[in-house]
């Protein structure tokens, strides 16, 4: 769920600013011919225009009339701007709050099931629909494979130069450990995790900012989860750093001192030192009888061996323990914000999820822990909660690569193209979801949506390894708080912005209401 992520570069900007310079001194050299002829200026101005006009023209001619490769018709569409593509289009349609208008236009105008792009300096097609999903979900390396931009191998070095056999070796594994039978031990955990968060920022409160509490609520139950670490100024240690790992991921990879993703860089350097540090540990604790071998991720990853009977090697470890961290918190405290804000604009909805948690509050003796057997009864606000991942997908889609010259519906896909997903592709689609916009539960009753059109989790061997997990935490932090809670929106038309995540504009803050008893 983490690498929706997109990026502009340093040759985007570069070259931005060479055209911007070069058409300006191509001006500047009009007006001074017009002084020395003493030509009207009203002429300089045209020969300025007729510049202009010619250098759009050949960008025109030489980026967007290519179609054809090899004979064979490429997607229709368009490539945009020299260099920089249509990234732009493309990332504004998200920080406006719209990132479906983007795909849907282009759907509109060129083709319901592909079209052609440019995007992070790259050659792209965008599959759409149920049977794009479907096509780049079930070719994995045949067709395609993953894809992750530059900042990201950066970043998290073992994602860019890890082999095949360790990429294999992490496929494997991780399943496993987040397979429902290793989860169940986690729920009474989460629950244990989930009371001392409301107890230390929600209750007593008046007003809370709701995104902010949500991130470090899902830090901390990662942290716990994964390493156990639950003490909180443990916790707060890491997590500052974390922001800065976010922050870099989506800045423009310009490895700079001082700038946003020189401070990524050192942020994952940083915390990786500190997990390796907590591996090394584990280590000795387990050899010693200190720890146990599923008291959580860690342990669990140290104790893998694959077919050949060999073990991750340390760094690797820590490397993906860091991206679990990031990817295990940082999509799921989006879902749970937003949430919170459908339950506050709906109270129907809420009142529903109400009588069902109260339920299972009522059938447990005093300072019991929530079981795996009260998550499987949360099936309306698991309906719920759906509904809000295919309004609000926290994965807005990804990218994968050719790794072959490909014919799809008709069309040319040349090796080494990007190939991108969109969950709004179907999640908005009336196609695939009658009266997309509105908030509505019952879809997700019975056999649920069509196969390949429900996919905030992607789809296919890369789906996300974390869905249970994701689910767990989501319906405990339900839990407690419908059943602690009614609240109200402080600002009413508060805009969303998707960057790459949705979140709202200025946090989401609400007026809380404590319930009685």
């Amino acid at each position: 769920m983490l690498f929706g992520i997109f990026n502009l570069s340093l040759p985007h900007i570069a070259h931005s600013i060479y055209t911007n310079n070069f058409l300006l001194k191509q001006t500047n050299q009009f007006k001074e011919i017009s002084k020395t002829l003493e030509m009207d200026i009203f002429y300089a101005s045209l020969l300025s225009l007729f510049v202009l006009l010619v250098s759009f023209s050949l960008h025109l001619f030489f980026y967007n009339s290519k179609p054809t490769e090899g004979g064979k018709p490429l997607p229709p569409g368009k490539t945009g701007w020299p260099v920089i593509g249509e990234s732009l289009e493309f990332l504004a349609t998200g920080w406006k709050g719209h990132p479906e208008k983007f795909i849907f236009d282009r759907m509109s105008k060129f083709s319901p099931i592909v079209f052609r792009t440019s995007l992070m300096l790259e050659d792209a097609a965008v599959f759409c629909g149920a049977q794009g999903n479907k096509f780049l979900f079930s070719n994995e390396n045949k067709h395609v494979q993953v894809w992750w931009p530059a900042s990201v191998n950066k970043i998290f070095p073992s994602s860019g130069k890890a082999s095949k056999k360790e990429a294999d070796k992490m496929k494997k594994m991780l399943p496993t450990i987040f397979k429902p039978e290793a989860l169940h031990r986690y729920v009474p955990v989460m629950d244990v995790v989930t009371r001392q968060h409301f107890a230390t920022w929600w209750d007593g409160k008046d007003e809370i900012v709701t995104y902010e509490l949500t991130k470090n609520f899902t830090f901390w139950l990662a942290c716990k989860i994964f390493v156990s670490i639950d003490e909180p100024e443990r916790v707060r240690y890491l997590s500052h750093p974390f922001k800065d790992i976010a922050t870099g991921i989506l800045a423009i990879p310009i490895d700079l001192p001082g700038t946003p993703f020189r401070r990524g860089i050192n942020a994952a350097n940083f915390i990786r030192k500190e997990l390796l540090d907590i591996v090394k540990q584990r280590k000795i604790d387990l050899a010693q009888g200190k720890a146990t071998p599923t008291q959580d991720m860690l342990s669990h990853m140290l104790l893998f061996r694959d077919e050949d009977g060999k073990s991750l090697e340390d760094y690797d470890i820590a490397d993906k323990i860091l991206g679990l961290l990031i990817g295990g918190h940082d999509t799921a405290s989006s879902a749970c914000a937003f949430i919170v804000k459908y339950l506050a604009e709906l109270p129907e909805i809420y009142n529903g999820v109400y009588k069902e948690q109260m339920e299972i509050a009522k059938s447990k003796a005093a300072g019991e822990l929530l079981s795996w057997e009260d998550l499987s009864k949360m099936k309306y606000s698991w309906n719920v909660a759906c509904e809000v991942l295919r309004l609000a997908p926290p994965l807005q889609g990804a990218f994968r690569e050719a790794i072959t010259d490909f014919m799809y519906n008709g069309y040319s896909i040349p090796k080494g193209w990007k190939l991108y997903w969109s969950a709004n592709s179907t999640h908005k689609n009336n196609k695939f979801f009658p009266d997309p916009q509105k908030f509505d539960p019952s879809r997700f009753e019975g056999q649920g949506p069509a196969p390949y059109t429900f996919v905030p989790f992607g789809g296919g061997p890369r789906m996300c390894p974390g869905k249970e997990y994701a689910r767990l935490e989501i319906l405990v932090f339900m839990h407690h708080l419908v059943t602690k809670f009614k609240w109200e929106k402080i600002i009413p038309d508060e805009q969303i912005v998707v960057n790459p995540m949705p979140s709202p504009a200025k946090g989401l803050p609400i007026r809380l209401y404590p319930r009685k008893g």
